[in-house]
């Protein structure tokens, strides 16, 4: 196993720290921003495997990352399902009518995504690891209810809340559907997962432990019996307080921004691999703020097996050349 983000993801101390950021591919990079203008809508990109296929090595040219993430969505699962699925200019996601009774089977409308995951594959560098992603079923739901953003996501937790057995079928019919996406990524050439819980943290502990950890550990054990050698990472966002317990249930565990390094290194690291957790505003900023940040992270975290990532996905206003420089100050770092 020559590639350090899987000998991380394996447990072990890697240095330098293995690099890759979330969201890498994405509007910050001229090169994206080039072929995004000429390929139709967002969903046009994600399902034409050329194109998703392209973006997704474009990182990995232009910053010599350890990883590339496929590049694609979250919300390709409610498309997949049957429900209307669009991106809005100035708005972002927005879907359709919500019948939790009336989703379609997802069938083969995902295969799209599984043949990009084949194309990068054939395209990488040979220490370079390729990561497949999923939603959260907890985050896809909230999106699904609500219809899109929102600023307070009020349908979603009152459907959780106040109908939780509605609710609960919902969750199993997208904990099914999101190991099999997860899992027919590994079978195209995912070498690690990710799962995605972005809205995590809108739940109350008693929500987070029943919404977000017990799909996760259903998720988990399903891979780890179907691909045992495909590591998954989880990132609970805005759930920091709970990474110990996720780290119980994966082989790494994403940090956001709010989570301590020194805190994380003495409770969660001990248990599973850590991945972060740079604040993406730093990377905005660049210069002396980024670096000491950075360097404390990779202090904090320097004893066992550490990613070095955002604590959530680079925002679209970041200068590519501070992305250089990061990736700089993590290689170089004693």
């Amino acid at each position: 196993m020559d590639k350090p983000l899987l000998k991380a993801l394996a447990g072990e101390t890697v240095r330098p720290a293995p690099f890759w950021l979330m969201r890498q591919a994405g509007r910050y990079l001229p090169e994206y921003r080039k072929l995004r203008a000429s390929a139709g809508s967002f969903l046009d990109l994600c399902f034409s495997p050329a194109l998703a296929a392209e973006v997704t090595l474009q990182p990995v040219r232009r910053f010599g990352t350890d990883a590339a993430i496929l590049f694609s969505d979250i919300l390709t699962v409610p498309y997949a399902l049957g429900q209307r699925v669009e991106f809005v200019e100035g708005r972002g996601p927005v879907l359709g009518p919500f019948d939790p009774d009336a989703l379609e089977p997802a069938g083969s409308r995902l295969d799209a995504v599984y043949e990009a995951v084949r194309l990068v594959r054939a395209s990488l560098p040979e220490n370079v690891a390729l990561i497949g992603f999923a939603g959260a079923p907890w985050t896809v739901a909230a999106y699904m209810v609500e219809g899109g953003s929102s600023r307070d996501w009020l349908q979603v937790r009152r459907m959780a809340l106040g109908e939780p057995e509605r609710f609960a079928g919902l969750i199993d019919r997208l904990t099914d559907v999101t190991v099999d996406h997860l899992s027919a990524q590994a079978e195209a050439g995912a070498e690690a997962l990710q799962l995605f819980d972005s809205w995590a943290g809108l739940l109350p502990p008693a929500g987070i432990r029943r919404w977000c950890l017990e799909p996760a550990r259903r998720i988990a054990a399903a891979l780890r019996e179907r691909h045992p050698s495909v590591p998954l990472i989880l990132f609970p966002r805005g759930a920091a307080v709970f990474a110990a317990e996720f780290a119980g249930t994966a082989d790494c565990v994403g940090l956001d921004t709010a989570a301590d390094p020194a805190w994380a290194a003495g409770k969660v690291q001990g248990q599973a691999a850590v991945q972060g957790n740079l604040d993406p505003m730093l990377l905005v900023i660049g210069g002396d703020a980024m670096e000491r940040a950075a360097r404390d992270i990779l202090s904090a975290f320097r004893q066992g097996p550490h990613v070095f990532n955002l604590g959530h996905g680079v925002l679209p206003m970041t200068p590519p050349e501070h992305v250089a420089a990061l990736r700089r100050i993590v290689q170089e770092a004693p």
